[in-house]
């Protein structure tokens, strides 16, 4: 999880693949290509943009152009939800001039990361106007632990997720959903998920108040760890199949 502030960039550094999910806000892509170029990455087999909100997406032309890239992953959105903002409009502009073509994310796609490490699309399960439940849910899997990607997945479409059949969402590890506001994590999706781990991705003295003291209490209840960038800076997670170490930049 990169600290990049008020938004979301997580890197999946796995045996076969690099993957990239979202890059921060606009102005931030030349921080998460600095991170990148410190761990030597110069090739993202997979990017995903999970919601066409800046703090998510506006880094990621800078990056597209920045490093290689294989594939891109975006949510399918309502027609009148699609943006015509200049940050969403900068990403598909980006993704065109490297001869790119969008993927769509569905329910249930599978992408093999190498070594037994997969990445699966477990949501939105649906089309969904508001774009925060938009957001492409994906759960990666190595040996016996497991990380959920939530993006800024609400309620509503957390609720929907519970829904579809042959889809898991328990996981070792829970990137907190909407940089921990209230309209995110519900009570039963928190007990599906049953994770170890908590990470929010959050910018010091943001003005939303997140993480919210509601969803920092559920997490707490629950005997959670949680980490968080505005707090302890970048934070990484490593697995080895079956246990899982976490360090902090701070």
């Amino acid at each position: 999880m990169i600290d990049i502030g008020q938004g979301d960039s997580i890197l999946i550094e796995a045996p076969e693949a690099n993957v990239l999910i979202d890059a921060g806000e606009n102005g931030k892509g030349d921080e998460v290509l600095g991170y990148l170029k410190a761990h030597g990455i110069s090739t993202l087999d997979i990017v995903i943009g999970t919601h066409a909100h800046s703090d998510h997406i506006g880094g990621l032309d800078d990056v597209i152009r920045g490093v290689g890239v294989k594939k891109v992953i975006l949510p399918e959105m309502a027609e009148e939800s699609v943006p015509t903002t200049k940050t969403y409009t900068s990403l598909l502009t980006a993704i065109l001039e490297k001869g790119l073509k969008i993927t769509t994310a569905k329910v249930g796609d599978t992408y093999n990361l190498g070594d037994g490490a997969a990445l699966q699309i477990v949501g939105p399960n649906g089309v969904f106007t508001d774009l925060n439940n938009t957001s492409v849910v994906c759960r990666l899997t190595y040996g016996e632990n497991s990380f959920l990607f939530t993006g800024d997945c609400e309620d509503k479409a957390e609720t929907a997720i519970l829904q579809r059949k042959g889809i898991t969402v328990s996981a070792d590890v829970l990137k907190v959903g909407h940089h921990g506001s209230d309209t995110s994590t519900s009570d039963p999706f928190l007990e599906a998920v049953g994770p170890e781990i908590a990470l929010i991705s959050v910018g010091t003295g943001n003005t939303y108040s997140h993480p919210v003291p509601s969803t920092l209490e559920k997490l707490e209840k629950r005997g959670i760890e949680i980490y968080r960038t505005d707090l302890s800076g970048s934070v990484v997670v490593a697995s080895d199949g079956k246990k899982l170490t976490v360090t902090t930049e701070k």
